[in-house]
């Protein structure tokens, strides 16, 4: 029966695309693609990942490792080893694997590091990215469909020092006051270009402050936790006056695998030409801490958690000094495009994931 048959047709194709799903994960190996991959595999059926990561040691890559030992316990996960800035590296993954959907977390991190390492950010932040966006333009002609979305990890550094908050992805972000920022902000710039020329579905994330277990180990709270268990001092800058949306792990994730299951529409305008199929959208909790807080929260955690002592001393341990270079006051993020767009907002509370990191800490270093 034609009906019959028609269903069936429909249900084998659904069956087939869902099986046959291949998503590129570049820094596969990093705080945030790592949780990534592991969600992939909870929300998808049966799909194939390739994970790309340098494994550079710009903090302990024993963690990366280990990141890594998990990954590759899941069936039909790919890891390759090397750097996005090789342009014949990621032709020859696209060539092989024929990804439909990118995910673009690989990075050179870090506003600090901008400052004394700019060549890292040039050729991770900006060549790097070219090669991407180039393998996805190249796709259309390599395989059938090519690439459906590409989502790349922006940053809501490209605010600088604006003064009007809550940041919403309408204010004008044409003043970084870092390196790593500029190429953040160049990077929404280039998928733009690329989406309104080749018509690839593109997403930029601007991600708040990412913390949570088996994170950076340059990031404040990590840090801080090594020197108050080593019994140095922690420096909060711009004597206490700052704010930061602070945004776990597990909602940055969410908000990702939301994001990459629904690309902007491709459209033509009225010149015939296409519309860019490309969106950004901020991902952070929508709720500034003050820092002086934060640290006293993440010491009452540590303490729970047995990595300090209950008659830690911490005020010896604290030093209040001015901002630093390529630092800002605040950041907090507007997320009702967000909300609108996909029904979801990041609600983890800041003690509910320092308690989440501070137990893994334990765990991990004893």
């Amino acid at each position: 029966m034609p009906g019959r048959c028609s269903g069936k047709g429909l249900y084998e194709r659904y069956i087939q695309e869902r099986l046959i799903m291949t998503i590129l994960v570049t820094g596969a190996a990093g705080f945030i693609g790592s949780n990534l991959v592991k969600a992939i595999y909870k929300e998808y059926d049966a799909p194939v990942v390739v994970g790309i990561d340098n494994m550079n040691d710009y903090y302990d890559v024993r963690l990366k490792e280990e990141r890594l030992a998990e990954l590759i316990q899941y069936p039909d996960f790919n890891f390759v080893q090397g750097n996005i800035a090789d342009k014949e590296l990621i032709e020859s993954i696209f060539a092989e694997y024929k990804p439909q959907v990118v995910v673009n977390l690989a990075a050179q991190a870090g506003v600090r590091y901008s400052i004394t390492n700019p060549s890292a950010y040039i050729e991770a932040n900006l060549i790097g990215f070219y090669n991407i966006l180039e393998a996805c333009r190249n796709s259309y002609g390599q395989y059938e469909g090519g690439v459906r979305h590409l989502v790349y990890a922006s940053s809501s550094s490209v605010y600088g020092s604006n003064k009007k908050v809550p940041y919403s992805t309408d204010d004008k972000v044409d003043n970084p006051v870092s390196l790593y920022a500029a190429t953040k902000k160049s990077n929404e710039l280039m998928a733009h270009a690329y989406s309104k020329l080749y018509d690839i579905p593109s997403t930029g994330l601007r991600f708040f402050t990412v913390y949570g277990p088996a994170g950076r180990p340059d990031m404040a709270y990590f840090g801080f936790t090594d020197k108050l268990v080593n019994g140095g001092k922690i420096q909060i800058f711009n004597f206490g006056n700052c704010k930061r949306d602070f945004t776990y792990v597990d909602d940055i994730v969410e908000g990702v695998i939301r994001v990459m299951k629904k690309a902007p529409a491709r459209q033509v305008g009225e010149d015939g030409l296409p519309v860019p199929p490309y969106a950004v959208y901020n991902i952070g909790n929508n709720q500034p801490e003050n820092l002086l807080d934060f640290v006293t929260i993440l010491q009452e955690e540590l303490v729970r958690a047995g990595v300090l002592p209950e008659d830690y001393d911490f005020e010896a341990h604290k030093e209040l000094v001015p901002m630093q270079p390529g630092d800002v006051p605040v950041t907090y993020a507007d997320t009702s495009a967000l909300e609108r767009d996909f029904g979801f907002k990041p609600s983890t509370s800041l003690r509910e994931g320092l308690r989440a990191f501070a137990q893994w800490y334990k765990e991990y270093y004893g």
